[in-house]
């Protein structure tokens, strides 16, 4: 009975001890939410530092770019009529001799810019034009072929067969072996295919007015974005 009696009460001292004072399983879900919020917070605080970061890399590297003079997006416009000047530069290989024609040379005209742009391609030339009879243009063209550059054309149907287009020779350009370059047009006869765009290496977009003749290079009013 003696043993009985303090087992009851040691056993009711344990059950108050246990009620008056938190509980080892408390202490251990307050420490684990409490670990879990500063976790939380040191997370949000490197997101944080990694996104400003980021920003900073970025403008330093603006910053940089422009000191050393290079450029963003290409944001340029050429009018036309374009002066007439020697673009024979243009097509050779650097270091080859200098052309001897009576035209002036080391002028930078429309035209020239033009040329230099669409002989900048080194994958790909898209084109789209509804009159190409310049001779001019078309050696360019027939010069990335050359390089291995692939180029395709979209025309007018009708106007492709007109008395200087160049889209015949175009087409029957071979070069290793390979016989033309792509050309399409438009099935109906009742439209004309318009458009006047060409897009090198799928990045650089040259659109405007200008048809690709001669007329409109050397005499008429038009823009090229």
């Amino acid at each position: 009975p003696d043993v009985g009696s303090v087992t009851k009460e040691t056993a009711l001292r344990l059950v108050r001890t246990a009620t008056s004072q938190p509980s080892l399983l408390g202490l251990v879900s307050r420490s684990c939410q409490v670990s879990l919020a500063e976790l939380l917070k040191l997370f949000g605080i490197g997101a944080a530092a990694v996104t400003l970061g980021v920003e900073w890399v970025d403008w330093l590297a603006r910053r940089l770019s422009l000191r050393r003079g290079a450029r963003g997006p290409l944001k340029e416009v050429l009018f036309f009529p374009s002066p007439s000047a020697c673009v024979e530069h243009l097509y050779a290989p650097a270091g080859a001799l200098s052309c001897s024609c009576p035209l002036p040379h080391g002028v930078d005209t429309p035209f020239a810019r033009l040329l230099g742009h669409l002989l900048s391609a080194g994958a790909t030339l898209d084109l789209c034009v509804f009159s190409f009879s310049n001779t001019s243009l078309s050696r360019a063209v027939l010069l990335l072929h050359s390089r291995g550059v692939v180029v395709r054309v979209i025309t007018d149907r009708e106007y492709m067969t007109i008395v200087g287009s160049q889209i015949g020779t175009l087409r029957r350009a071979v070069v290793f072996g390979i016989i033309g370059i792509c050309v399409r047009h438009e099935l109906s006869n009742a439209v004309h295919m318009h458009h006047k765009f060409v897009l090198v290496d799928g990045k650089k977009l040259l659109t405007g007015s200008l048809n690709w003749t001669v007329t409109a290079v050397q005499s008429n009013k038009e823009n090229v974005l």
